[in-house]
């Protein structure tokens, strides 16, 4: 439209839509997107190695339904329990800002969601970008509770890298046949060892070269001269895992919801619970290619009783070709014991340290606290004991036991008795962590419930120490709840805190959410203690989770509203317990502040 004075006007209707349009997009990037999703969690029947079993999944699927947000939204997710027993859900590597009622672990930010009831969670995303995941976090039952959060950029920015043409969730998980639950139950009451899996699986499919798997092998049709992005999750309950796809280089640019230094690569080894972003380039002769994952192992070449299956699925060019008998394996997928492989590849991993994604470290440290890590062993006395020992692991020599109520629950309404603050920074006792050791004052444990307490806006260094406690040594993916951490070092044999720091990376350290202590050695993280509530901490092997591995933080709040915990939801699944009182089940949603 010109006015008289032959100037462009533009038509007051069109002056509006435009602010409109500026006005929402403005909202979007500062308060995000609502999103909601309803997660019905039932028994389902299964077909898999020849043999049909019935197991908890959500919405009927293995793996479970996809998220899908940009950063900074919000979702609420509506939990329906019809299974037979009770569990929780964790949304691994989301900060949850002041929000630990939705983060997830049974017994220590909430109880469990009961059979025939439901739970909504809030889900609070905030800096976190790329691939994430959610699962159970009650008992073993995430091997088959669990499904990727596919974070996507914020509205109005991209990709720190060229705008992949399209991406595609791959999630590595573990089988087991028969009742899982039965068997992890029986061997907690007797004290002994914990199952392995039965066969490792690719999207839900163990692949061409397990028994009775090849007609429902995972299949991924691709162009060519396409970049794809894959959204790497770990799922597996006790296995690091190498990657590769054959005749393809990889390339990662995301760990745990985080991008890092572009890392060129032909394999890769991702820990359980550990999430990656990796591209690669369809540019190879079309035909069939096998990606295929196998377990990394830490423990002695001696001992060889874990999961040797290798699963596979087929990345499958379009167009018309003459497809192979078989599609090509990837030879550079390293072995089992390639112990250098993996650390080849993790040396690589630097944050992105750019303008735009900046790192953080803490210099000024103000808590320093120094964890040994072990295999131990417990006084089994009742009447289902196999022996008069059980299999117990410890973190400073504190096993971890479930209280009946969670404490986050007790610390917030002051109740007493549920867990006590003298969690110990240094550990009980010192000796030559590294070598074999079978002395019972180190090898026995105590079950208790400690915990670390923390001031708001601490800067904590911690340093995890692997030891060979009962001849027993392996490495252990650490996983933090409701903060990423800084990876500063790492190293093998005992910690030196002499000459160890020096060596600290403080310009572009990994921030991560989940990142192993190596066998035999030590592993040095950093973070702020800046988001107020219960934080669960743990080994993400769920063997060792189960045998006591863990502890909790209670961050205090700051001195604002904003740097204090959020207020509980209406309602929070009860605790059935006995309290010392007469009160039968202790339900928070009927207790008086």
């Amino acid at each position: 439209m010109i006015s008289q004075k032959g100037q462009n006007t533009i038509p007051p209707l069109t002056k509006i839509l435009g602010l409109l349009f500026l006005t929402i997009l403005f909202l979007l990037v500062v308060h995000g997107e609502v999103h909601h999703y309803e997660f019905v969690v039932r028994e389902k029947n299964f077909t898999r190695l020849c043999e049909t079993k019935s197991m908890l999944v959500v919405n009927d699927s293995f793996p479970g339904p996809e998220i899908r947000v940009h950063r900074g939204d919000t979702v609420y997710v509506n939990v329906h329990n019809q299974g037979y027993y009770g569990f929780t859900i964790h949304w691994h590597g989301v900060r949850q800002p002041r929000n630990p009622w939705s983060d997830g672990p049974e017994y220590i930010t909430q109880c469990p969601i009961s059979p025939g009831t439901n739970f909504t969670y809030e889900v609070i995303l905030s800096e976190e970008e790329g691939t994430l995941w959610w699962h159970a976090h009650s008992d073993w039952t995430r091997a088959s509770v669990h499904g990727a959060i596919v974070i996507l950029p914020a509205v109005g920015t991209t990709f720190p890298f060229p705008l992949p043409d399209e991406d595609e969730t791959i999630v590595l998980a573990s089988w087991y046949k028969g009742d899982l639950k039965a068997v992890v139950d029986t061997a907690m009451e007797t004290g002994s060892d914990l199952p392995s899996s039965d066969a490792y699986t690719i999207n839900g499919q163990p692949g061409d070269l397990c028994p009775c798997s090849s007609e429902t092998t995972y299949r991924r049709k691709i162009d060519y001269g396409k970049t794809y992005l894959l959204r790497i999750v770990n799922a597996n309950l006790n296995a690091e895992v190498f990657f590769a796809i054959a005749q393809h280089n990889l390339t990662v640019v995301g760990l745990d919801g985080a991008y890092i230094k572009p890392i060129s690569t032909s394999y890769i080894i991702t820990l359980p619970g550990q999430t990656m972003d990796v591209l690669f380039e369809a540019k190879q002769p079309l035909g069939q290619y096998y990606m295929a994952a196998r377990i990394y192992w830490t423990e002695d070449a001696e001992v060889d009783n874990f999961d040797h299956e290798n699963a596979t699925a087929i990345f499958e060019y379009n167009g018309n070709y003459t497809s192979p008998t078989s599609p090509s394996f990837p030879s550079t997928l390293p072995s089992y014991l390639d112990y250098f492989g993996a650390l080849k590849f993790t040396d690589q991993i630097k944050s992105l340290a750019t303008p735009a994604y900046p790192v953080n470290v803490p210099v000024n440290i103000s808590t320093k606290m120094y964890i040994v890590v072990s295999m131990n062993s417990l006084s089994c006395e009742h009447s289902g004991c196999d022996s008069d020992q059980q299999i117990a692991t410890s973190l400073n020599n504190i096993s971890w036991a479930n209280p009946g109520i969670d404490v986050l629950q007790a610390y917030y309404r002051n109740l007493s008795g549920v867990y006590t603050t003298d969690f110990p920074e240094q550990p009980l006792s010192y000796y030559n962590f590294t070598d074999v050791s079978f002395d019972p004052e180190i090898v026995f444990t105590d079950q208790a419930r400690r915990v670390k307490v923390l001031n708001y806006n601490e800067s904590v260094e911690i340093v995890f120490q692997g030891t060979n406690v009962l001849d027993h040594s392996m490495s252990h993916p650490m996983h933090l709840h409701g903060y990423s951490f800084y990876v500063v070092g790492y190293g093998f044999g005992n910690y030196d805190n002499v000459t160890d720091p020096k060596r600290f990376n403080l310009v572009d350290p990994p921030q991560v959410t989940t990142f192993a202590i190596p066998r035999k050695g030590w592993l040095a993280i950093r973070f702020t203690a800046n988001n107020p509530g219960v934080w669960f901490w743990h080994c993400h092997f769920e063997k060792h989770l189960s045998w006591g591995m863990n502890a909790a933080f209670i961050v205090k709040n700051g001195g604002t509203p904003e740097t204090s915990i959020r207020d509980p939801p209406t309602y929070m699944p009860p605790c059935r317990v006995l309290l010392n009182s007469h009160v039968q089940d202790f339900d928070a949603n009927t207790v008086k502040q």
